[in-house]
């Protein structure tokens, strides 16, 4: 699972996942946020992309993103049912349009500066290639 660390509505998620994966151990989670995150190690997604919206990356390198992303993450710790309404339409159409809502403002509606302004503030620092790539 790749998620933001700097992202306080994120963590709270994370943190839940996290403790109930204890008694499964099927998920990692890579915090893309950290200086340490490594796009080559995560399917190529780098971090401009995996900002974008949530992305888990499945066992056999399937890269899977959205509410399929969250509904794949609940099974992994025994939470499926949560989401599993979303594997049929008209509820999975739905729940990806909504999500993408989330997805896009989810920086203003945390108190963060748009996505743009992260991205332009990490290039300046040296965090990033060029314009496309930006590694942690």
């Amino acid at each position: 699972m790749l998620y933001d660390g700097e992202c306080p509505l994120c963590m709270r998620e994370v943190n839940m996942l996290r403790e109930r994966n204890k008694s499964y151990g099927a998920i990692s989670f890579v915090d893309i946020s950290s200086k340490d995150y490594s796009p080559e190690d995560n399917q190529g997604l780098d971090y401009e992309t995996a900002m974008g919206r949530i992305h888990a990356i499945v066992s056999d390198g399937t890269i899977v993103t959205d509410v399929e992303a969250f509904r794949r993450l609940y099974e992994e710790v025994g939470l499926g049912w949560v989401y599993a309404v979303t594997k049929y339409e008209p509820v999975a159409t739905i729940a990806n349009a909504v999500y993408g809502v989330w997805a896009k403002y989810r920086m203003e509606v945390t108190g963060r500066p748009p996505l743009e302004e992260v991205f332009a503030a990490r290039r300046q620092a040296g965090e990033c290639k060029d314009d496309k790539s930006c590694k942690m």
